[in-house]
């Protein structure tokens, strides 16, 4: 086996929307790792994805072969799992509860799992069904990371007498990373700081929690438990509860909590969310497929967010808020419940359409400070979420 990939369901793609409007499923960050890269740990090997149509010019689909294995995009790995999967011969499909978690040697087009011998997988699993899950299951998989990230390898030694650690043995530090004046916490679970990592003077961070490579911890910032920030992630005030999938900004104070922020988004100063209800009733999330609000069952849930999005300051996100892809939103009051992609306004104003030219020209310019500019094949996904939501 030399070629892995991750396939995705389409009644688990309906109900994580807006974050994989961008991306596979398996491309979504959730502990320290995105989801394929968990997977390549175990199963070193070329990575293909089989998704949405329009995606594929980004995420390389495979051609027909017979040497591939492939796993649920939705599915992170734990050892009975790897180890099931490793013993899976050519025709076999992994399942629980009818739906497959992997299979193996078959073309890309020949899925029909009432042709194969079918095994049964009755142990349990971490599986990214629904958006309350990606911070419901965050801080174990933050632990299960930890420990693939860490095994073998030795933390940098803290030689700032002004950084304060409680927890050494659960705290692991790359050796490019700076830190001034810091307090951590891993009494509770662990944190891990990545490459060129920057953690300013006067800021908390209580694990589990991720630092990824090269993100930024503003100064007096307080990252409560739970939290993941991608790399270049530059973060301030109060987090708890929440990831950042990378190149996010939220650099100054106001809270986020339960919540999940794609790729490429900036939160003005003072952005705050609301995670919990003053009724303390199940929040209800806005469902892409049924096109209303569904109820969760979860007392804690905050905001949504897909990737390129733009929010001005002082913003107010209501308990349970869904906002779309390459959003400008901005505005007094709490926000609507579901902002749609490509709105421009906010619920005071109300929306516009944002114009596709002038968003490209926005992101463009975003991407520039980080000497980056948008592929075609990023253009042409965008160009597909604009004449479809």
């Amino acid at each position: 086996m030399n070629k892995l990939v991750f396939f995705d369901l389409p009644e688990i793609r309906n109900n994580l929307a807006p974050i994989i409007l961008t991306r596979p499923i398996a491309d979504i960050r959730i502990g320290a790792l995105k989801i394929f890269e968990k997977w390549t740990h175990y199963f070193p090997a070329e990575v293909f994805f089989r998704t949405e149509s329009y995606l594929e010019h980004k995420f390389r689909p495979l051609t027909p072969s017979s040497d591939a294995l492939f796993i649920n995009g939705a599915l992170c790995p734990n050892q009975a799992l790897v180890s099931a999967i490793k013993q899976l011969k050519p025709n076999q499909v992994l399942l629980a509860n009818d739906m497959p978690l992997a299979y193996f040697g078959l073309d890309a087009d020949d899925f029909l799992i009432k042709n194969l011998d079918q095994v049964f997988f009755k142990d349990s699993f971490n599986i990214l069904n629904s958006l309350p899950k990606t911070f419901l299951l965050n801080p174990e998989e933050i632990k299960a990371d930890f420990a693939l990230l860490t095994a073998g390898k030795k933390s940098k030694t803290i030689k700032d007498p002004h950084v304060i650690t409680y927890g050494s043995e659960n705290i692991f530090i790359e050796e490019s990373a700076s830190l001034k004046a810091c307090i951590l916490n891993a009494e509770n679970g662990p944190i891990y700081i990545g490459k060129e990592a920057v953690i300013q003077e006067g800021s908390l961070i209580i694990g589990p929690a991720v630092i990824q490579d090269q993100a930024m911890v503003a100064f007096g910032a307080k990252i409560r438990p739970n939290t993941t920030l991608g790399p270049v992630c530059r973060v301030g005030g109060e987090v708890g509860n929440s990831i950042f999938q990378g190149y996010s900004n939220k650099a100054h104070d106001g809270f986020l909590g339960n919540s999940f922020i794609g790729e490429w988004c900036n939160l003005g100063a003072n952005t705050n969310n609301s995670n919990l209800k003053n009724d303390y009733k199940p929040v209800s999330l806005y469902n892409f497929e049924t096109k209303k609000l569904e109820d969760t069952g979860e007392l804690f849930c905050g905001t949504f967010m897909g990737d390129y999005t733009k929010v001005g300051i002082s913003t107010m996100f209501n308990t349970g808020t869904v906002v779309g892809v390459c959003a400008n939103v901005f505005g007094a009051g709490f926000q609507d419940k579901f902002i749609n992609s490509f709105s421009w306004g906010g619920k005071a104003e109300g929306y516009t359409e944002y114009r596709f030219t002038k968003a490209i020209e926005v992101l463009n310019a975003t991407l520039a400070r980080r000497a980056l500019s948008l592929s075609q094949a990023e253009i042409e996904i965008l160009q597909y979420i604009f004449h479809n939501k």
